[in-house]
């Protein structure tokens, strides 16, 4: 196999992190906590759908959290040289997996062994 292209996957990491950042910032800008939007005359429903915004909110900002610290380990990775190895097996990650899923940690085949049935 060839080796795989560092600079060509840190520079994808760089540009998945930047967006990844902006679309939290985006998220935290439009919707900032706002207990006044809970305010007790609003109607169930109102408040039922500010709970949800609000849900929402955090668990997309919590995905992108998991998403930019992942990105972080696989910059790091390509730091200490061992981006596009599997962490389960050693086997190298294939450029096709790395390309759909750049912070990838492992390859396919472990990917599917720890995969419920």
């Amino acid at each position: 196999m060839s080796p795989v292209d560092v600079d060509h996957f840190r520079t994808v990491l760089l540009e998945e992190r930047k967006r990844v950042a902006e679309a939290m910032q985006y998220i935290q800008d439009e919707h900032p906590d706002n207990d006044d939007e809970m305010a007790p005359d609003n109607h169930l429903a109102d408040s039922a759908a500010v709970t949800l915004d609000q849900e929402l909110d955090e668990t997309l900002e919590e995905n992108s959290s998991h998403v930019l610290t992942a990105i972080d380990e696989a910059l790091e990775r390509i730091e200490a040289g061992t981006f596009g190895i599997c962490v389960n097996c050693g086997k190298e990650i294939p450029p096709e997996r790395l390309e759909a899923l750049p912070y990838a940690t492992l390859c396919i085949d472990c990917k599917r062994i720890g995969e419920p049935a």
